[in-house]
């Protein structure tokens, strides 16, 4: 019990494990697109991370959307330099299991993916997400510019009172500047399109978000 009880809290960057130089290896290229993994975000294409939960659910949704034109999993908002999947499991880290999506805003608007983000998940959990417990669960929003951080803080306004009208309770999702991203491992890269019938505990409340319309 005492064990778990550290895991739903966030560890501090003291007591974090101290991680590896070198990043982990992962895939080469996108096992649905074909794409680099690894690329540079192309000219005129935006980036933004996403924590939902289990991050195999999160990533199918993203990789379906007309407009986005790269997703890959990893670690990001914690302390440990290019942590393992079992080091971010053991809460030592303070890292979340999140989506990097690489989209195009003149297909699909910021919004647009706000809305995705709020309907496809309950950010009212805290630690964790159905019954997937721990800190590498939490909901979180993590910005690459001042628009999308000014986006994202007032789609947060719209939405709570939504939940708090639905019968849930406060939202906990933290919303913050992008820091860095670690790649997964390999065989977490893609995961449902390799395993279609694996485990996916992603599911959405009903409250509708107002936001993000279409396409930008």
């Amino acid at each position: 019990m005492l064990f778990q009880n550290k895991k739903l809290q966030i560890v501090s960057a003291d007591q974090a494990l101290a991680g590896r130089a070198q990043p982990i290896a992962t895939a080469d290229t996108h096992f649905v697109s074909g794409r680099p993994l690894n690329g540079e975000v192309p000219d005129g294409m935006e980036q933004v991370m996403f924590g939902m939960g289990c991050f195999w659910g999160v990533e199918r949704i993203f990789w379906q959307l007309e407009g986005v034109w790269m997703t890959r999993v990893g670690y990001a908002a914690g302390h440990t330099a290019n942590p393992t999947y079992e080091e971010v499991c053991s809460g030592q880290t303070g890292h979340n299991e999140v989506v990097h999506v690489i989209y195009d805003p003149a297909v699909i608007s910021f919004d647009s993916l706000l809305k995705v983000f709020w309907e496809g998940h309950d950010p009212t959990q805290g630690m964790q997400q159905g019954n997937d417990m721990g800190t590498q669960y939490r909901s979180g929003i993590y910005t690459y510019s001042a628009a999308q951080l000014e986006a994202a803080k007032t789609s947060l306004a719209i939405v709570a009172p939504r939940f708090g009208d639905g019968g849930f309770g406060p939202v906990t999702t933290e919303i913050l500047q992008a820091q860095d991203f670690f790649h997964a491992e390999d065989y977490h890269q893609q995961y449902l399109a390799k395993n279609p019938a694996g485990y996916c505990g992603l599911g959405g409340t009903g409250v509708s978000c107002p936001i993000g319309t279409g396409v930008a």
